[in-house]
């Protein structure tokens, strides 16, 4: 299983890096619209909706997104994403989600899931348009703070976890686990800070500083860990195990995406200033 997960990954970080730093703007947004498109699929059928409304619920989100394409110049400064979406999908990760997960309550109807899918999908997706075009080496660098994150918590967690973290709904997550993940994410801060390239230490015109980008990372690492709970508490409602089996080893989209999709938006707040 180990070797299955790790070659997909291998393929997914060809596949994405190659999109992230060869495709033109448009076709970068074509890419992301894609991504966009199998994650609504998947949180549809979290939903329990019908395939045929699977398909309007995937080809709104879709259309959702690239509607900006029509209103804003792409040779013109400015976010891909409104602030307000961003601040909204903060405001959401912050609050709400954390709150959900702790009384572990279920979604109160279908309508409420699919409203919540889209407010945790689009402003994901704007944010790796936004992200991008500030320099597609600082988007890089932010998703880095989640796969060492992840990466740390699975090694350290299996290898000294005891107390779990959320029994009720990850059985396999430990405060070991989270513990070890945040100081893995303050070394990655530290190394950024003094040995990163000149285009991910200076984001927004302005030098990041090393304290400053400790703090940003860590509580991005932390709102990685909310949005991680907080799928695997949708999932654990519609009473699956993956959100899907596009990708062997490791099941759908959303399994692979589910902390980033939380702390993306927060990253743009965070960054692009």
């Amino acid at each position: 299983m180990l070797k299955t997960r790790a070659l997909t990954a291998a393929v997914l970080l060809v596949v994405f890096g190659s999109a992230l730093f060869f495709l033109p703007q448009l076709g970068w947004v074509v890419f992301c619209s894609a991504l966009l498109g199998i994650a609504g699929w998947e949180w549809a059928a979290l939903a329990a909706l019908a395939p045929v409304r699977r398909s309007m619920y995937t080809a709104l989100l879709v259309l959702l997104f690239v509607s900006p394409l029509y209103l804003q110049d792409f040779a013109a400064s400015g976010l891909y994403g409104p602030v307000w979406v961003y601040v909204a999908a903060g405001v959401f990760w912050l609050l709400l989600a954390p709150a959900w997960i702790w009384r572990s309550d279920h979604v109160p109807s279908q309508a409420v899931l699919l409203a919540v899918g889209i407010l945790v999908l689009l402003p994901a997706c704007a944010a790796l348009v936004d992200l991008r075009s500030e320099h597609p080496a600082l988007l890089l660098a932010v998703l880095g703070t989640v796969w060492v994150s992840d990466s740390a918590a699975y090694f350290i967690g299996r290898r000294f976890g005891r107390r779990k973290l959320a029994p009720s709904i990850s059985p396999g997550k430990t405060w070991e686990g989270a513990g070890g993940a945040l100081v893995a994410v303050a070394l990655y801060a530290l190394a950024w800070a003094y040995l990163g390239a000149p285009e991910i230490r200076w984001t927004g015109g302005t030098r990041t500083p090393p304290t400053g980008l400790l703090a940003i990372l860590l509580g991005l690492a932390t709102v990685g860990i909310i949005g991680d709970l907080f799928e695997s508490l949708i999932k654990r409602q519609a009473g699956v195990k993956d959100s899907g089996t596009l990708l062997p080893g490791h099941g759908g989209l959303l399994d692979r995406i589910d902390a980033p999709v939380a702390m993306l938006p927060l990253a743009v707040l965070a960054f692009m200033r």
